[in-house]
């Protein structure tokens, strides 16, 4: 996950403990929104005395949420399972693995370390049946079968990961009411938002608030932007040349999506408080316009993360709410998400490891979890009306609608390039440089990895 507040000291933290005989959190049978008979065929393995272990990035509550799911899998199987969480996850998988004591599963919060793991022969390939699984099952998912599709130590490609619990980037919020007050819609296509935004601007208020300040981490939301303004003018496949550099970062394709941002960002008349107040603002201030009076700006384009900022007491769906950030209708590229997620891979492969992630194919996996809190899934097999709350439901319902997904993209280049030259060409890029001069002081830094 992208940094977005200053990294954690790296000391292990870890939260563990075994389940069995946890209650369950919905009791199998009761609530017929749920798809009982997929727990039902659990029932069907008998693993009563192993012992499986995950380790994982999960505290807090979603260590709690995850052990509420775990807890099914126990119920059916009769196997006892551990999840250790740590903060120091990317450190101790490493460590463990090249111990050679690794954890039966591990849980990653980003694909590029399963990648790394996968090429050293430290993850087992999956079932190759999962991927066309993935492909019936999964919305977009070729998407998620490419995700999770790594050489192995001898080069050849093969499925290493799966995903499970994802996160939506591609959102604009928005206040109804200021909304209803100028009598402007939600539009449905990139045409649609930027005559909405020139709209705005001849009705003498401000589109956008914008901000990219994050103390060390200072550009980040700006590659963000990027990223989904490259989904937007570019076949999916041009995104995959660009995060491996497989395309120069001084590409045309990937200048013209700098450009893009730019349409917005330094565009005076669209931002509040004009190009120079972009990169000043912290990014957790700047949807903070929104609910002014009178507003800032009507428009605030951040991830599902962002209410965390609102006032105390929003309510999302009343005082604010959000739409997807639309695709292009003129360039035909679909409906293209931005995201992140996290992807389980197996380090130690046994039998009760791969009945493991079997589970996580099956419906009631996903509804426990999405029927409490923080949890989007693009399995199409569930039910959505299992969703906790409706803002869930609604960014849920944008990951079924995918035609395309994909992993935000500076997580997936070296930490130098997408948290180091990005971010900083991006703050670089507001203060006036040309998109093609920001662009190519970035590819020198991916030079000096080949």
């Amino acid at each position: 996950m992208k940094a977005m507040v200053p990294a954690m000291a790296a000391t292990l933290a870890l939260a563990s403990g075994p389940l069995a005989g946890q209650e369950l959190t919905f009791p199998p049978g009761e609530d017929a929104r749920f798809h009982w008979d997929s727990f039902e065929t659990l029932r069907e393995q008998d693993f009563s005395g192993q012992r499986l272990t995950i380790l994982g990035p999960w505290l807090g509550p979603d260590r709690t949420l995850f052990n509420s799911v775990i807890a099914y899998f126990e119920a059916a199987t009769g196997a006892a399972v551990t999840y250790n969480g740590s903060d120091n996850f990317e450190q101790q998988i490493v460590i463990d693995a090249s111990a050679g004591s690794p954890p039966d599963i591990a849980i990653f919060p980003q694909p590029g370390l399963a990648r790394d793991l996968a090429s050293k022969g430290q993850l087992a390939p999956l079932d190759p049946s999962l991927g066309e699984w993935l492909r019936e099952n999964y919305a977009a998912g070729d998407s998620w079968v490419n995700l999770g599709t790594f050489p192995g130590p001898d080069g050849q490609e093969a499925l290493y990961g799966f995903f499970y619990k994802i996160d939506v980037k591609s959102l604009v919020w928005y206040v109804p009411e200021n909304f209803a007050d100028f009598g402007y819609e939600v539009p449905g296509t990139m045409e649609e938002l930027l005559a909405l935004s020139e709209r705005m601007v001849d009705d003498g208020v401000t589109p956008w608030c914008i901000g990219l300040a994050s103390g060390g981490a200072t550009g980040w939301p700006a590659t963000d932007w990027v990223e989904d303004m490259m989904l937007r003018i570019n076949p999916p496949e041009v995104y995959d040349q660009w995060i491996l550099n497989e395309i120069p970062f001084d590409d045309p394709q990937v200048v013209a999506a700098i450009e893009e941002f730019g349409r917005f960002a330094r565009d005076g008349r669209f931002v509040a408080g004009g190009p120079n107040a972009v990169a000043a603002t912290d990014f957790r201030d700047s949807p903070k316009g929104l609910f002014a009076a009178p507003p800032q700006c009507f428009m605030h384009k951040q991830a599902s993360f962002i209410p965390s900022f609102f006032p105390e007491g929003t309510v999302i769906g009343e005082d604010a709410d959000f739409f997807y950030l639309p695709a292009y209708e003129s360039r035909d590229l679909g409906q293209p998400v931005l995201g992140a997620g996290t992807v389980f891979g197996i380090t130690r492969d046994t039998p009760v490891a791969r009945a493991f992630i079997d589970f996580l194919k099956t419906p009631i996996a996903h509804e426990v979890w999405m029927a409490q809190t923080g949890f989007l899934t693009p399995h199409t097999g569930v039910n959505t009306d299992v969703y906790g709350d409706p803002t869930l439901r609604k960014m849920g319902d944008i990951l079924l609608e995918a035609t395309t997904f994909r992993f935000d993209g500076s997580d997936l280049m070296p930490g130098a390039v997408g948290a180091g030259a990005f971010w900083t060409g991006m703050i670089d890029y507001m203060g006036g440089q040309a998109a093609e001069t920001v662009a190519a002081g970035i590819q020198r830094t991916w030079d000096t990895f080949k």
